[in-house]
């Protein structure tokens, strides 16, 4: 069994194996160099996720290189400067040592997942990847084409050409107006020098938080992370406060064609930021409007009782200034115009006030009694503290999550619905057939 089924086959006894536990506080201590480190402590399961998330997201991405961030962050773990592709693929699973990364448009993060008798050897390694990048010209060429390869095979996706097209209407000439692994274009045209210069600019300690949950203490982690990241020093050159306000647009309709016999409709406009003062109102309203599943309003009124959708719901990106709010919907072409209406006309009811108690407490009681859900592993932990401590938000934010959901009033909700739901601040992006259906 190979290091990394050894890590697989141990979650899934110590989950099943092991009850729930009370929520333990975060811990936080930052770093003579500036790095904050935030840890949960989880001691029944013998394994650690961390998680370093610093200011080098897609919305710094080069003017037309969209995806830059995104290839940079897979560059950062494919090999490093001491260790070249296979010897480094070997050496991780030698120790079921399990490395990761990805880029959103805030920030771009590498994660690692470990046994806690390897810990040590997982921090070794966790830090040379972040400080000793490799920028091997011939695998970055191959990380390049697997990456527009796939962005080749993503035209031919609907759902992906109509959440590219809104990122472009929703955000112009913003840093946000690409989607982060960037599109067929523009992953072409990046080169290993764009990843160098973004990497040299922006991966600095100062500005980053490191998260942790698993078993271990404070003290062992410090241990190990402070010699292992020492010499890392200094601020990044841009931090998400430095993110602009984006323009406002509304009422605008893009069509994709595409030749298919379905259509995809996104309605879209700006959003809450993650530190918008009604945001977990805005957490109720989405729940209520398309984000409860079937018990939303949209599922009930446009698939349930009409039959007019394959599957729709809505969701609201919240970043370091306003995200995108989309409702989606997968329709018959000809059946596109009629589902719009509803849509519309759920929007407008609640716009105009028409949520009552019974529906905002049974929204509460939903989203409070899957909380712990959000918890149940070291993954889902460590992103909400990264999420935490990289917006600087307060420390207990996870022990007052009840408390600030149940302590939302109707009006408050209803005032959200008011600031949001009009359907003409909205806009629509199309992708399917332009001609046979009736999608207005």
């Amino acid at each position: 069994m190979s290091g990394l089924m050894r890590i697989f086959a141990l979650v899934v006894f110590f989950s099943a194996a092991t009850p729930a536990m009370a929520m333990p506080p975060v811990e936080q201590v930052r770093l003579d160099n500036g790095l904050r480190v935030l840890l949960m402590q989880s001691h029944n399961v013998p394994m650690v996720s961390m998680s370093l998330n610093v200011p080098a997201g897609s919305w710094l991405d080069p003017s037309g290189k969209g995806g830059t961030a995104s290839l940079l962050s897979a560059m950062l773990t494919d090999h490093t400067a001491r260790h070249d592709y296979i010897t480094w693929a070997d050496r991780l699973d030698a120790a079921a040592i399990r490395l990761g990364s990805d880029a959103s448009r805030d920030s771009l993060s590498l994660s690692l997942t470990v046994l806690k008798d390897a810990l040590p050897e997982g921090v070794q390694a966790f830090a040379e990847a972040a400080l000793l990048p490799g920028w091997d010209a011939k695998r970055f060429a191959v990380l390049q084409s697997d990456s527009v390869a796939g962005a080749q095979k993503s035209l031919e996706e609907p759902g992906v050409r109509a959440a590219q097209e809104t990122a472009a209407l929703l955000y112009g000439e913003h840093g946000y107006n690409h989607r982060p692994d960037g599109d067929l274009a523009s992953l072409q045209r990046i080169r290993l020098a764009d990843l160098q210069a973004m990497y040299a600019a922006q991966f600095k300690p100062q500005g980053a938080v490191l998260a942790v949950s698993g078993d271990v203490t404070m003290d062992e982690l410090l241990a190990l992370i402070g010699p292992a990241l020492k010499g890392w020093k200094g601020a990044p050159a841009k931090t998400f406060r430095d993110i602009p306000a984006p323009a406002t647009v509304s009422g605008e309709v893009r069509n994709i064609n595409m030749p298919t016999r379905q259509m995809t409709v996104q309605l879209a406009r700006l959003g809450p930021s993650r530190f918008d003062d009604a945001f977990f109102a805005d957490m109720l309203l989405n729940h209520i409007l398309g984000g409860g599943g079937f018990s939303s309003r949209l599922m009930n009124e446009v698939r349930e009782q009409r039959g007019l959708v394959y599957g729709v719901y809505s969701y609201f990106a919240p970043l370091a200034v306003s995200g995108p709010f989309v409702i989606s919907l997968q329709t018959r072409a000809d059946q596109a115009g009629k589902a719009l209406q509803v849509v519309h006309d759920v929007m407008r009811g609640m716009h105009d006030g028409k949520i009552d108690k019974q529906e905002l407490q049974a929204a509460k009681d939903n989203l409070t009694g899957g909380f712990a859900h959000r918890l149940d592993s070291n993954a889902k932990r460590v992103g909400l503290l990264s999420m935490i401590g990289y917006y600087d938000l307060p420390l207990d934010y996870l022990q007052a999550w009840e408390a600030n959901i149940n302590g939302v009033t109707l009006s408050a909700v209803q005032a959200e619905a008011k600031r949001f739901l009009d359907p003409d601040q909205w806009n629509s992006i199309q992708a399917g057939p332009t001609d046979g259906g009736d999608a207005q």
